[in-house]
C-alpha cells in the first residue's frame, strides 16, 4: 500500500494557479446568477484558518443517495465501504465558502493519486438537494476534473437531510451550512473534523495518520 509519511513535496505553483483560475471561475459564474450573498459565509471566509481538527462522533446511515452519475448508491456500505473518506458539503450556486472546498478537495485527489476509489474516497454532499439534481453535480464535477472516486451525492430533501444531521452538517437554511471537512476510516468509524478551511496538507496528514493505523492494526492482527 502506497504511504503518505514522507515528507510532501513543495506546493506546485502551475497546480495552485490552475486552482486559483477554477475558484476565480465558479465565483464569477455564481455572482452572475445569485444577487444575494450570503452574509455568514462571507464571515466563514474571513476566518479562513481552520481550528485543530476534532474527533467526531460520526454515525454514517446506510442511506440510499444518487450520484452525480444517477446511480444509486447506499452511503455507508457501497460509496464508503471500508475505506477512508474525506467529506465535504457543498451547493452548486454557492458563491463563497463552497468554491473554496471544492478547491481544496481538487488539490487532495491531485495527492491521493492512484488510491482514488481504492482505499480512499471523497465524498461531497450537496445541501440544497431541491436544486441539486445529478445532472447539475456531472457539470459542476466536471469543472472540477473530478474523477472516478470522487462521489457527489444528491437525494430527496428527507434523505438528505437525515444524513446532514447524522453527519453534523445540518442547518434550517442551506445557504448556512458550516464550512467543514469530515476526515474518517470508515472500517472502525475513526473521523475527525475541520471547521473552517483545512488545507489540502492538512487532510492528506489525517489520511496518513489513518492509514499508518490501519497498518498497525493489520500488523497485530496477522
Amino acid at each position: 500500500e502506497i504511504m503518505f509519511a514522507a515528507a510532501r513535496p513543495a506546493k506546485r505553483t502551475a497546480l495552485q494557479l490552475g486552482l486559483l483560475v477554477l475558484l476565480s471561475g465558479f465565483v464569477l459564474t455564481a455572482m452572475a446568477t445569485e444577487k444575494d450573498p450570503h452574509a455568514q459565509h462571507r464571515e466563514m471566509l474571513k476566518k479562513s484558518q481552520p481550528g485543530p481538527s476534532a474527533l467526531a462522533t460520526v454515525d454514517v446511515p446506510d442511506t440510499t443517495l444518487l450520484t452525480q452519475d444517477g446511480d444509486a448508491l447506499k452511503l455507508s456500505s457501497e460509496v464508503m465501504g471500508d475505506r477512508i473518506v474525506v467529506v465535504d458539503f457543498i451547493y452548486t450556486t454557492c458563491t463563497t465558502v463552497c468554491p473554496v472546498l471544492s478547491a481544496i478537495m481538487s488539490q487532495v485527489q491531485h495527492e491521493v493519486a492512484d488510491r482514488l476509489g481504492k482505499d480512499v474516497v471523497l465524498v461531497s454532499i450537496t445541501v440544497d438537494p431541491l436544486r441539486d439534481s445529478p445532472a447539475r453535480l456531472k457539470d459542476y464535477s466536471a469543472r472540477l476534473q473530478a474523477r472516478d472516486g470522487w462521489y457527489w451525492l444528491t437525494g430527496s430533501k428527507t434523505d438528505i437531510d437525515d444524513v446532514l444531521r447524522a453527519m453534523g452538517a445540518y442547518t434550517p437554511s442551506f445557504a448556512d451550512h458550516p464550512s467543514m471537512v469530515l476526515v474518517g476510516d470508515s472500517s472502525t468509524d475513526t473521523w475527525s473534523r475541520y471547521v473552517g478551511f483545512p488545507s489540502a496538507n492538512q487532510i492528506l496528514k489525517k489520511i496518513d495518520d489513518l492509514s499508518t493505523a490501519r497498518n498497525a492494526q493489520a500488523a497485530v492482527t496477522e
